[in-house]
C-alpha cells in the first residue's frame, strides 16, 4: 500500500500550512487574544481576508452587493489555499446559504451552527442560552441560516453599555478589564432570569475572550467562535497519531 505521506496533496496552493481562512469585517477596534481577529488566539496559522468597508455585521443583509463583497474575500481565501472558511461576525448566520452554495470548501460562518448539537447534549431539563452583541438585531432569518431551530432565552450586551461603545467606535484602546465586568454582569443577570440555561453560546466572536471567565465565574459550559473553529479545524488538519 501506498505511504499516505508520499501521496501528492489534494490540490495545488500557493500557501501551505494554513488551513483555516477567516473572512474579516473591517474595523479598528482592539482585537484582545481570543478573538477572532487575534492570530495569536490560534494553536494553528489561519489567512485572513478583509472585506473592506464592511464594519458592523449585526445589521447586514444578504443583498446582491453585499455578497458580492464576501464572494471576493472568500475567492481570495480559497485561491490562496485554504481548506475550510469562517467569518468574523455571528450575524453572518445570515450569509451562510449563500457562501456554502459559491464556496468549493466548507464554510462556518457562525457560532450559532453549535446550537442543535449543545440542545441534544444537555439533560432534557436544560437549555441553550445564546448571548449576542445585539438583541434587537439577531433575528429567526440569522438562526435560520445555519438550520438551526432555536426558540430559547438570548442575552443582549448593553447597546449603551462600554462593550458596544467599543465595537461602533472602533477604540483602539480598550480598557479589558472594564469590558470583562460587563460580559459578566450581563452573564449573571441571564442566568439569574433563566435558572434552566445549561451552557451558552457566545454569537459575538468579541466576546471569546471573556468565555474563560463566564465559565470560572458561574460554572456554565461556554461555546463561542474558538471553540467552533478548534473543532472545524481538527477536522481540515486532523491529528496523526503515528
Amino acid at each position: 500500500m501506498k505511504d499516505i505521506a508520499s501521496r501528492p496533496p489534494h490540490r495545488g496552493r500557493p500557501i501551505y500550512g494554513a488551513k483555516l481562512g477567516i473572512i474579516i469585517l473591517d474595523t479598528r477596534f482592539q482585537r484582545f487574544v481570543g478573538d477572532i481577529g487575534n492570530a495569536e488566539t490560534f494553536r494553528f496559522p489561519v489567512q485572513y481576508s478583509v472585506v473592506s468597508g464592511i464594519s458592523l455585521g449585526a445589521d447586514l443583509t444578504p443583498d446582491g452587493e453585499t455578497l458580492q463583497v464576501f464572494y471576493r474575500a472568500m475567492d481570495d481565501l480559497v485561491a490562496r489555499g485554504v481548506d475550510g472558511i469562517s467569518t468574523s461576525c455571528g450575524f453572518l448566520a445570515i450569509m451562510q446559504p449563500h457562501l456554502t452554495a459559491r464556496s468549493p470548501v466548507p464554510v462556518a460562518s457562525s457560532s450559532l451552527l453549535q446550537i442543535p448539537m449543545l440542545q441534544r447534549m444537555l439533560p432534557s431539563n436544560k437549555q441553550v442560552g445564546v448571548v449576542t452583541a445585539k438583541k434587537p438585531a439577531l433575528t429567526p432569518e440569522h438562526f435560520a441560516g445555519v438550520g438551526v431551530d432555536f426558540n430559547g432565552p438570548i442575552a443582549g450586551m448593553s447597546l449603551e453599555g462600554y462593550f458596544r461603545a467599543n465595537l461602533v467606535s472602533g477604540n483602539p484602546r480598550i480598557d479589558f478589564a472594564r469590558q470583562e465586568a460587563e460580559v459578566l454582569d450581563t452573564v449573571r443577570t441571564f442566568l439569574t432570569e433563566s435558572p434552566n440555561i445549561g451552557a451558552l453560546v457566545f454569537e459575538c466572536t468579541n466576546l471569546s475572550p471573556y468565555s474563560a471567565a463566564v465559565e470560572r465565574e458561574f460554572g456554565i459550559p461556554v461555546y463561542d467562535v474558538i471553540t467552533m473553529l478548534d473543532w472545524f479545524h481538527a477536522g481540515l488538519s486532523p491529528r496523526r497519531y503515528r
